[in-house]
């Protein structure tokens, strides 16, 4: 039988591991202020790497939230026509193609990290790329991202990664993708 990703570890995953990215975040930025009013550039030096860990790993969770739905609310749903499917067919020729790349992303990742869908304003292409641990993406606007640490999957899935990714799929917001995608592609 196929599942899906269950309400129990999306509500373990929610709140208790994107909280922490919360918690740790507010902790490292306040002792980050205090170093800055202290002139203290060793300790904001020292604190960067919390920062960015923390900051990318709530960055991260906030927009894999928001491209998530339930399938009775239109999760997993391409759109047939529209902004999304004209960029997604001019990149990779497919929906399909696309979900190959990302997933061959995914897969890829050593260790943890996160598989993104993501428009790239210089190439006016929509792409495929994977950040490592909790770096968020500082170069295009992500349309997707999956995620890829353990915590994410690991109590329905175990070890086997591609039956994350096929439940994975079966979620996804493709009209947040296509929100994001216009709003970032009018920028321009």
């Amino acid at each position: 039988m196929f599942r899906t990703v269950s309400e129990q570890i999306m509500t373990l995953h929610h709140t208790k591991h994107h909280q922490t990215y919360i918690t740790n975040l507010n902790a490292a930025t306040e002792n980050y202020s205090a170093a800055v009013q202290a002139a203290d550039v060793k300790k904001q030096i020292a604190l960067q790497s919390a920062i960015k860990f923390n900051g990318g790993g709530h960055i991260n969770h906030s927009l894999f939230w928001e491209n998530l739905a339930p399938i009775k609310e239109g999760g997993g749903a391409f759109p047939e026509s529209g902004p999304l499917a004209d960029a997604v067919k001019a990149a990779f020729g497919s929906v399909e193609e696309l979900k190959k790349a990302a997933d061959a992303a995914a897969l890829g990742i050593q260790g943890s990290g996160w598989a993104w869908i993501v428009y790239n304003p210089t190439t006016k292409l929509v792409e495929v790329i994977s950040t490592s641990n909790q770096d968020p993406v500082t170069n295009a606007t992500v349309l997707v991202g999956i995620d890829m640490w353990e915590h994410a999957f690991y109590l329905d899935y175990q070890n086997v990664k591609p039956n994350y990714l096929k439940a994975i799929w079966t979620v996804i917001n493709w009209k947040e993708a296509e929100r994001r995608l216009v709003a970032a592609s009018s920028k321009l």
